[in-house]
């Protein structure tokens, strides 16, 4: 379902410079990148996104930051998540969803630290289906839960609070989790991804990408 390496500091963020928005191009790509937070708005948040509640409360949670050539999203206690619908890709093209996190801060006995969601589909009345992938504190890796009627169903990646302060690469097969956990396929075009750090922690978000298989 999933896989995850460690990074040291010094390696370098790759980017494809591949212009996602374009089927065509998308289509000859072997890997899109979805977001490298290289475009902050005057206040530092990444344009196009917004929050699921209130993006003025968003923006006092999350900022772009900047270290030498690498742009990553870093949320600070935030109680809830970035989402932006201005990116799609076709899932069954480019099923691999990859991104890299690095955590700083934990509260003690925390136990939701932070989570990418993959927004596949829609239902009746255009809320999106996510499965959302998750860094727990507690939770074994690996667990699947379901969201019921309205949450997005929730899959645990990496468990634990380490390491701190060192970059972590994620990668999982989002277009065959999205079919095994929602029971059917997901749209055309997917509707985009979200982001969200858990209450009290302060997480880094680095470029997030798909590719094929």
């Amino acid at each position: 379902m999933r896989m995850g390496r460690l990074l040291g500091m010094g390696v370098a963020l790759v980017v494809f410079c591949v212009p996602f928005f374009l089927a065509s191009d998308e289509a000859f790509s072997q890997a899109v990148t979805l977001e490298n937070f290289e475009h902050p708005d005057e206040e530092q948040f990444p344009k196009g996104w917004d929050g699921s509640r209130s993006t003025i409360t968003a923006k006092e949670a999350y900022a772009i930051h900047q270290e030498g050539d690498t742009a990553f999203l870093k949320g600070k206690g935030a109680n809830q998540r970035v989402y932006t619908k201005n990116i799609d890709w076709d899932p069954r093209t480019h099923p691999i969803l990859k991104w890299r996190w690095r955590l700083h801060v934990v509260p003690e006995k925390a136990e939701f630290l932070g989570a990418v969601f993959a927004n596949l589909d829609t239902d009746l009345l255009f809320i999106p289906v996510s499965t959302k992938y998750v860094w727990s504190g507690t939770k074994p890796e690996g667990s699947v839960t379901d969201g019921g009627m309205f949450g997005a169903a929730e899959v645990v990646v990496r468990s634990g609070v380490q390491p701190v302060g060192e970059w972590v690469e994620e990668e999982v097969n989002a277009y065959e989790d999205f079919k095994e956990i929602h029971q059917h396929e997901p749209a055309e075009r997917a509707w985009g991804i979200s982001l969200q750090s858990g209450p009290g922690v302060e997480i880094d978000f680095g470029s997030i990408e798909v590719r094929a298989e």
